[in-house]
């Protein structure tokens, strides 16, 4: 008798599936995120290796390794420029731009996509159309009608936080509006009618029923004029001055005709960074949500 009676068999490996995917394909797609993950990474880590490095160490030859950690950079930003006030400013200049925003995208969007009336076609359009024209553009006209508007009625828009808020508006409203539409149209039209036979007017309808529903796509037109407004560099340093100044412009102020102080215009940006970056983690899930929303009816 043979002696392999009671030899191990070997393992049944299962068939691969005829659908999946080649082996070079799955190690090329790691080697590409690797390299992806490695090139987005790096910009963040010369960020922080250099906001942690005195200054001579930063204006010197770049170094991947510190010699030497310290924290000073972040204390001295803050004395260096007025970077509190600077925060201030984008703040209420960025809060203000996406609540005012948000709230006339929604009641514009809500009567584009449940009502008919003489001219719906041409506003749609008109608000689609003006995404085709660089903002550069509207600089000059801006500039001349604040000035203009000043000289006549004594209304101070040019240099003031209300004249870059409405500046902002006219960047995130578009967009806003017709985002939105999209979203709202995904929303079915039955709950409207039963909100309005349980006795709820058009704007108790919108309240209580539509808005609810369209959390997700709100909040990413919230997100994009949050950011549009808070990261705005040319609009802000013709329409603002000294104590208008936002954080886009008054990080410039950490290069002088002397010196330039990097390790601190590191550090600024890492920290003005924060609350975009905060939000955009908290508001994730709503965020993909909205930003999918009316692609699939």
């Amino acid at each position: 008798m043979s002696s392999t009676t009671g030899a191990p068999r070997p393992a049944h490996r299962p068939a691969p599936s005829p659908m999946a995917p080649p082996r070079s394909f799955l190690w090329s797609r790691r080697i590409f995120l690797t390299l992806l993950t490695g090139f987005v990474l790096l910009p963040v880590y010369v960020m922080v290796s250099s906001s942690l490095k005195p200054l001579q160490d930063v204006s010197g030859k770049f170094r991947w390794l510190p010699s030497g950690l310290t924290i000073r950079p972040y204390v001295d930003i803050w004395s260096t420029v007025p970077l509190a006030k600077y925060f201030m400013n984008s703040l209420v200049v960025a809060g203000t731009a996406t609540v005012c925003s948000v709230v006339v995208a929604v009641f514009a969007a809500y009567a584009v996509s449940r009502y008919s009336f003489r001219g719906k076609r041409v506003f749609t359009i008109t608000v689609l159309s003006t995404q085709m024209f660089p903002g550069i553009l509207f600089l000059l006209p801006l500039f001349l009608m604040y000035v203009n508007i000043g000289n006549a009625t004594g209304v101070a828009l040019f240099g003031s936080r209300g004249g870059l808020i409405l500046t902002y508006l006219t960047f995130s409203l578009p967009f806003s509006i017709w985002m939105l539409i999209g979203y709202f149209d995904s929303v079915p039209r039955d709950l409207d009618e039963a909100a309005l036979v349980d006795g709820c007017g058009p704007l108790g309808a919108l309240f209580r029923v539509v808005v609810p529903a369209a959390v997700p796509g709100i909040v990413a037109v919230a997100v994009y004029a949050f950011m549009t407004a808070w990261g705005e560099v040319l609009f802000a340093s013709v329409m603002t001055n000294d104590t208008t100044r936002t954080l886009a412009v008054g990080l410039q102020g950490y290069s002088t005709l002397n010196d330039v102080y990097w390790n601190q215009i590191m550090a600024a940006s890492l920290v003005v960074s924060v609350p975009v970056v905060a939000g955009f983690l908290l508001l994730q899930r709503y965020l993909v949500t909205g930003l999918t929303a009316g692609a699939v009816k």
